[in-house]
């Protein structure tokens, strides 16, 4: 088995069909943002718009012109039946509340497991221009440098991300634990939180409540920038109903508290 190959696929060629599938998706939600789009509701009162739609489309259009057995999950097009093996599984827009305020930092985020293993991961951020890429056991780039996380291993000094706060308050009393113990707490965050973890600009990234779509990109960005990604029991999946990622240092420090 040479380098770049996992149970007979070429990561590599994976990650270039991601990276193009992400990009041209992401490039397409540009069209929409900051034009005061129409928001629509879904039936779990979540929003979406054509940008979310579009930017999908393009992308399941764009993965089955190199991989037409593949099977697929998107968060707005649903299940597509195919090769078990491979799995693609898509969030057009991570972040739709945030792109609909205009601020940039929502994300397109891509997968693939591979029997079973999150085994690539892309996130793009279209209005920042910025391309988080990883395949298992080739490391992780961010706009083609490598990424790592930070080496900060004293919680005190660590700065925390989440994509709400509140929602983190609500949950449990977890986070106003770690909240007092850190040195930074931020939002907005969204994928973007989890992307500076992976690159070092970010100790802690928490999520009280996450679909797979969420996080079967952000598993192998993280664990290939060298930390630790996990549901709040500790346990390594993209199928938890929560999830945190910190730079693998302070991961079990973190999972005492969110406990």
């Amino acid at each position: 088995m040479f380098a770049g190959t996992m149970a007979g696929a070429n990561l590599n060629e994976l990650l270039s069909v991601a990276i193009e599938a992400a990009y041209l998706g992401g490039r397409r939600t540009l069209a929409y943002f900051n034009t005061g789009v129409p928001v629509e509701r879904k039936s779990d009162a979540t929003p979406v718009t054509c940008a979310d739609r579009e930017c999908e489309q393009l992308i399941r259009q764009t993965i089955t012109r190199y991989y037409p057995s593949h099977s697929l999950v998107g968060e707005e097009g649903g299940s597509a039946a195919g090769d078990p093996e491979y799995k693609w599984i898509i969030d057009p827009i991570d972040g739709t509340k945030t792109f609909i305020h205009g601020v940039p930092l929502y994300g397109v985020l891509i997968g693939v497991e591979v029997r079973g293993v999150p085994s690539v991961g892309v996130a793009y951020m279209p209005a920042l221009d910025e391309m988080v890429a990883a395949a298992k056991g080739q490391g992780c780039r961010w706009n083609g440098r490598p990424a790592r996380v930070s080496s900060l291993a004293t919680l005190a000094d660590a700065a925390v991300m989440s994509s709400s706060i509140v929602s983190c308050y609500n949950r449990s009393e977890a986070f106003a634990k770690i909240a007092s113990r850190t040195l930074l707490q931020r939002t907005w965050g969204d994928c973007y939180g989890y992307l500076l973890v992976a690159t070092g600009r970010a100790d802690v990234m928490i999520d009280p409540a996450v679909k797979v779509w969420d996080c079967a990109a952000l598993m192998p960005v993280i664990e290939e920038a060298g930390g630790r990604f996990t549901n709040w029991a500790g346990e390594s999946t993209i199928y938890g109903a929560d999830a945190v990622a910190t730079n693998g240092l302070l991961h079990k420090q973190v999972i005492d508290l969110l406990r």
